[in-house]
């Protein structure tokens, strides 16, 4: 039986096809790469939202809360029992969770990792490490309208 006979050195003509092959590739990603660049387009950032309207005070009786969208982000509206209305992100600062509010505790709590707020923002358990960004709430007839401070 004969031995198929291994080749252990190229030959130029392979060397030659290798190096036409690869340079025509590269052609072709050099030429076809800014045409996918144009019909895919890369993504705008949003307009950064400074105040929206998050309700009415109706809405929001004393000792609850509500999520509402601020921009493309959640934020959190809180109505103590006095009645002070407070907005806050709704992003915990642990792992970026949206938070809600707890009525039975009188909280704001993350459901992720059990981290707790208090009615201030201040992280009173949990691993968050940092409060809740506050945010300004201007109430006009009975609107409420939530204003990120920079």
């Amino acid at each position: 039986m004969e031995q198929p006979t291994l080749d252990p050195q190229p030959t130029r003509r392979s060397v030659v096809d290798w190096f036409l092959a690869t340079s025509l590739g590269a052609v072709m990603v050099s030429a076809l790469y800014p045409a996918f660049r144009f019909v895919i387009p890369p993504e705008v950032a949003e307009a950064p939202t400074n105040t929206v309207h998050a309700g009415d005070l109706a809405e929001l009786p004393p000792g609850s809360g509500k999520v509402f969208r601020f921009g493309s982000k959640p934020g959190i509206l809180v109505r103590t029992a006095t009645g002070e209305v407070r907005a806050f992100s709704a992003i915990c600062t642990h792992l970026n969770c949206t938070v809600q509010f707890r009525e039975d505790m009188q909280n704001i709590w993350c459901a992720c990792h059990n981290g707790r707020f208090d009615l201030n923002g201040g992280n009173i358990a949990g691993p968050p490490p940092r409060p809740l960004e506050r945010y300004r709430v201007d109430i006009t007839d009975d609107e409420i309208w939530v204003t990120k401070e920079s």
